[in-house]
């Protein structure tokens, strides 16, 4: 049988594939196409099946980038995704480089831009980070700040992306320098890759902006046109494997960039750049147990047991404010005992709301229901920030506030620009 990358010609009844091989399975063998994609090989329908050679791998040689004097500084913080990543034919895998010489032949286009430091904070998929991440890379901005840094891109998986952008934005105070967090939905190895494109609009858009604080920069559609800043704490992924997945919720983005044409459009306002600030950290207490928790039909309110020894939960309500609070008929008396576990944890720990819709206001005054709510104690009426935004929020008050009311006080008031002072129709799906 074929070694790992070797280069194989493999033919069916209906087909000859060429590529490297990467693996043999039970009932296929996984080879790597030309295009960038894994395709399983059926053993069953394999008619021949040839090697042709073997990959040769390059050796890489590491080099000091010069630095130019003229030139801004920005420092890169990998958190591991794919945006910093590149094939290697020898097994058909694709491996992670995140040195500055490593980052320059991935993207030859910022060295002209930029002097680029690249560090490794952590080589890790997103969903798997905790609070104690948070620390960690708010630590690790801070730091390459009081060393001169003029902005900082944070590469990251996207799945989330938006709750990283959120927690940073709460845990970094007084921020005079951009800190932009850039992913990518589509792996290096594809030729329909967006890595190269965020991270060229993120080093364009901090060299020629004056915005200070925290955004994301992805692309705008699904063509390679323009990408946005989007605000820190009003931005969600919206779609699973798109290149423009994530979408301002109830906001503007903050920019449009067009590289090719070098221009850079501000739709909306923002802090301006003051280096001169120092960074103050208010970070993640590492141990805290949030919960969040999505009200459906045919709820138990045994559900809700799982959140008793928690510090805080966060309640995706139904519609403009609620959950099933209420009996109405013979098969409706679990949504008293709901409503009852409900007040019952709140009397212990700060239960807050988000709109499970995304997007829209929340408003418990129209119905009785929402009423309900209220008086049992729910914190977050009139506030549009999504779950995941109000899920950071809360662990960060209870990291660094003890005073329950001061808790409800400052989650409902913006602070972060994460409560929009105004809900526009525009902002529906923009």
């Amino acid at each position: 049988m074929f070694k790992q990358g070797e280069i194989v010609e493999i033919s069916t009844n209906t087909q000859v594939f060429k590529g490297v091989f990467i693996k043999e399975e039970k009932d296929f063998l996984v080879v790597k196409l030309d295009t960038g994609y894994n395709i399983g090989i059926a053993k069953r329908n394999i008619k021949d099946k040839k090697s042709t050679g073997k990959v040769k791998k390059d050796k890489e040689k590491e080099t000091k980038e010069k630095q130019d004097s003229k030139l801004p500084n920005i420092s890169i913080l990998h958190t591991g995704g794919t945006i910093a990543s590149k094939v290697d034919y020898t097994t058909g895998a694709v491996i992670a480089k995140f040195t500055e010489s490593d980052i320059l032949k991935l993207f030859p286009e910022i060295k002209k831009l930029a002097n680029i430091k690249s560090k490794l904070v952590r080589n890790m998929q997103s969903e798997m980070i905790r609070f104690a991440h948070y620390n960690i890379l708010a630590k690790a901005v801070k730091e390459e700040a009081e060393k001169g840094a003029d902005g900082i891109i944070v590469t990251q998986g996207t799945d989330t992306l938006h709750q990283t952008s959120a927690a940073l934005a709460f845990a970094l105070e007084n921020l005079g320098i951009p800190v932009i967090i850039v992913g990518s939905q589509r792996s290096s190895d594809r030729g329909s890759t967006d890595s190269a494109m965020n991270l060229v609009s993120a080093t364009n858009f901090i060299v020629n902006s004056d915005f200070a604080g925290v955004g994301i920069c992805m692309h705008e559609n699904p063509d390679d046109d323009t990408c946005l800043i989007l605000p820190a704490c009003k931005t969600r992924k919206m779609h699973t494997s798109r290149r423009d997945a994530f979408r301002p919720i109830n906001a503007n983005p903050i920019a449009r960039i067009n590289v090719e044409k070098k221009e850079i459009e501000f739709i909306a306002e923002g802090d301006k750049k003051d280096n001169k600030k120092k960074i103050t950290l208010k970070l993640f207490n590492e141990k805290l147990k949030v919960g969040l928790i999505k009200p459906h039909v045919q709820m138990f309110e045994s559900e809700l047991h799982a959140y008793k020894g928690f510090d805080g939960l966060v309640v995706e309500l139904l519609g403009i404010g609620h959950i099933p609070s209420m009996k109405v008929d013979e098969f409706t008396k679990e949504n008293e005992k709901i409503l009852k576990t409900l007040e019952h944890l709140a009397k212990k720990m700060p239960v807050v709301v988000a709109p499970q819709t995304i997007y829209g206001r929340i408003n418990m005054n129209v119905y009785t229901p929402g009423k309900q709510l209220l008086e049992a104690g729910l914190i977050g009426n009139y506030t549009d920030m999504t779950p995941e935004t109000a899920f950071i929020k809360l662990a960060w008050l209870l990291s660094n506030y003890k005073d329950k009311e001061q808790i409800k006080e400052l989650f409902e008031k913006n602070l972060r620009g994460e409560i929009s002072d105004r809900t526009e129709k525009e902002f529906f799906l923009i």
